[in-house]
């Protein structure tokens, strides 16, 4: 890959670079990075009817240096409210419980940790395909308390 930094291409454009391999994680735990956002609309389909939708962007690190870019969507809608307060309290923008208007602006550039899973579909030509998922986003772990029982480390 070369160091040009992402940009939109003109249609006369030289072209050289070729697509990264497709990497599926195993099913597991990751750190991760929200690289991307960008809003879009939902149709609407059998489970839920038309509404906004947010695009994210979201790459996975795995322990041997590998990471993939994944998407995740986060339908803007009463009965997903629930994934929607998740992934911001896994992002450290809110704490279980607390209500709070979303910040998309602040979304781009948070980490976390979240859980992998694995989804298999069939595509319009019949071929079985499958692709990772986030099953959930978990909260940011409490730091540790700087004093315990009256002392505090490096105080005399």
């Amino acid at each position: 890959m070369s160091d040009i930094i992402d940009r939109e291409l003109d249609w006369e454009d030289e072209i050289e670079n070729d697509a990264d391999e497709w990497v599926i994680f195993p099913v597991g735990d990751y750190d991760f990075e929200v690289v991307g956002f960008e809003r879009a609309r939902h149709n609407g389909s059998a489970k839920l009817p038309p509404c906004n939708k947010a695009i994210i962007d979201i790459k996975l690190f795995a322990y041997d240096g590998k990471t993939t870019t994944i998407k995740h969507n986060l339908f803007l809608y009463s009965t997903t409210e629930g994934m929607i307060c998740a992934f911001f309290t896994g992002i450290g923008q809110r704490k279980k419980g607390e209500k709070i208007s979303m910040n998309w602006n602040k979304v781009i550039g948070s980490k976390g940790r979240c859980k992998v899973g694995i989804r298999n579909f069939t595509n319009d030509k019949g071929e079985k395909m499958e692709f990772n998922e986030i099953k959930k986003f978990y909260e940011p772990e409490e730091s540790a308390p700087t004093s315990q029982g009256g002392f505090t480390p490096g105080k005399f």
